[in-house]
C-alpha cells in the first residue's frame, strides 16, 4: 500500500484515508492502486463497517489534468486506460464489500472521484463539500459513474443537466438531491460519520448483509455502463479538443 492512501483498523471500524492533499488527493495511478489494495486489505480483515475520508482541503478533484496533459499523446491511451481502469475497479470493488461503507465528504469532488463517493452505502458531507463534473469544460468524457450510477441516485435529467452545464453543486443541493444522506456543521463531519459507522456496527450483521445484497445497484449492470464510460473516455482523451480543453484549463496557451 502507498502513502497516497492510509488504511487503519479502529475496534471494529475500519477507515481508508486518501492522503496525497498536496495535490487535493487527485486521482494518479499511485493513489488508486493505493485504494485496491487498501480495500482489499478490508475484504480479509471483514470489520463491522467501513468509512472513507480524506486529508487537506478536498475530498478529491478527479483525475489529475496536468497528468494527462503532460503524456505524451501517443502514450495517453494507456495511461488513461490504466487510471480509468483503475477506477472502475475500486468502484466495483466498494460495492463488492460485504460490509456497510460511510464516506466522509469535504470540499471539492470533481470529475470521476463522484464515483468513490457514489460507491459507498451511505455519504455524509461537511457544509463546504461540493460536486462538480467538469467533462465538459476541459474536454474529457464522463467517468467515475457519472453516467454508471449518478443518474440512479438523483435521476436522469438532474445528472445530465449538472454535466451538461458543468454546474457546481454544494452541500445543501447534494442533501436535497440525494447525493449525501447527511449534512453537517463545520467542524462536526468526523464525529458524525463516527456516529454513523458506529450504528452500523451495532446492528445485526446478517440482516446487514442481506440489505446491502438486495439494495445495492446490480454490480452486472454498473460493470457494464462503467465499460462504456471506459471506452468513451479512451477515445476522447487523444481528441484534439482534450488537447485543447486541457491547455486552456492549465493556462497553457
Amino acid at each position: 500500500m502507498t502513502t497516497a492512501v492510509q488504511y487503519q483498523r479502529e475496534g471494529d471500524l475500519a477507515r481508508i484515508t486518501l492522503n496525497r492533499p498536496h495535490r487535493h488527493n487527485a486521482l494518479v495511478p499511485e493513489l488508486l492502486d493505493g485504494l485496491r489494495a487498501a480495500v482489499a486489505h478490508c475484504l480479509r480483515d471483514q470489520p463491522a463497517a467501513l468509512i472513507l475520508d480524506a486529508e487537506g482541503r478536498s475530498f478529491s478533484t478527479g483525475g489529475d489534468v496536468g497528468g494527462f496533459y503532460d503524456t505524451p499523446r501517443a502514450e495517453r491511451h494507456d495511461y488513461a486506460a490504466r487510471v480509468v481502469g483503475t477506477l472502475n475497479a475500486v468502484i466495483l470493488d466498494l460495492l463488492s464489500l460485504p460490509l456497510p461503507t460511510v464516506v466522509a465528504v469535504h470540499g471539492m469532488v470533481t470529475g470521476g472521484s463522484a464515483g468513490l463517493v457514489l460507491a459507498c452505502d451511505i455519504a455524509v458531507a461537511g457544509p463546504k463539500a461540493s460536486f462538480a463534473p467538469w467533462y465538459t469544460a476541459v474536454g474529457y468524457s464522463p467517468d467515475g459513474g457519472w453516467t454508471a450510477l449518478m443518474p440512479e441516485r438523483i435521476g436522469r435529467a438532474r445528472a445530465l443537466d449538472i454535466q451538461l452545464t458543468n454546474r457546481r453543486v454544494d452541500a445543501e443541493e447534494a442533501h436535497r438531491l440525494g447525493l449525501v444522506q447527511y449534512l453537517t456543521e463545520e467542524g462536526h463531519l468526523a464525529d458524525r460519520t463516527r456516529t454513523v459507522a458506529e450504528a452500523l456496527r451495532a446492528a445485526k450483521p446478517g440482516s446487514v448483509r442481506h440489505t446491502l445484497a438486495l439494495t445495492r445497484p446490480d454490480l452486472d449492470i454498473v460493470a457494464a455502463g462503467l465499460d462504456a464510460e471506459y471506452r468513451h473516455f479512451l477515445e476522447q482523451i487523444v481528441s484534439n479538443e482534450a488537447d485543447q480543453g486541457m491547455a486552456t484549463f492549465l493556462n497553457k496557451l
